[in-house]
């Protein structure tokens, strides 16, 4: 199974590409590809989702995903930065429907569970567990947090279905 695997803004949609192994492939899950898919800040909104969704895209293109999870919204402020996530989680939602991927979705606590088996854990915590998880390339030494929290968005649905 491969998941495309999204930590969702308008600012940096964090992506990645994991897949698990058929049976008798190996036991550990590959990371295939990850980054932060980045606008700019003076770009119109509309124009910010188009970016976005043309990534997207060419990511489904280039990486034929079987699935695509994302995480659920998470926020105790900030209304206009929820609406505007909101409506970036609305597209990766209308982009798998588009091309028939399954989607799943998972809440801050489950991935933080999933890959820490603490639901209040902090970002250093996912990102030292994501590095023991899964093996990160070592070509690129800094990732951002949207990117680290993609991966353990993909891993945690990799380890949840059964597709």
């Amino acid at each position: 199974m491969r998941v495309l695997a999204f930590d969702p803004g308008f600012e940096r949609l964090g992506v990645a590409v994991i897949e698990r192994p058929s049976v008798g492939g190996g036991s550990r899950e590959t990371l295939l590809f990850s980054d932060c898919v980045r606008t700019k800040a003076t770009l119109a909104f509309a124009e910010r989702l188009g970016e976005l969704g043309a990534a997207v895209e060419g990511f489904i293109q280039e990486w034929h995903p079987s699935a695509v999870a994302l995480e659920n919204l998470y926020f105790e402020n900030i209304a206009n930065t929820a609406m505007n996530v909101a409506a970036v989680r609305g597209m990766l939602l209308y982009i798998a429907a588009k091309y028939r991927l399954p989607t799943f979705e998972y809440t801050p606590l489950q991935v933080k569970v999933a890959i820490t088996g603490y639901g209040k854990s902090d970002k250093s915590a996912v990102a030292y567990m994501v590095s023991k998880l899964i093996a990160l390339p070592a070509s690129k030494t800094k990732r951002l947090d949207d990117e680290l929290d993609a991966i353990a968005v993909g891993l945690t649905c990799l380890a949840s279905t059964k597709l």
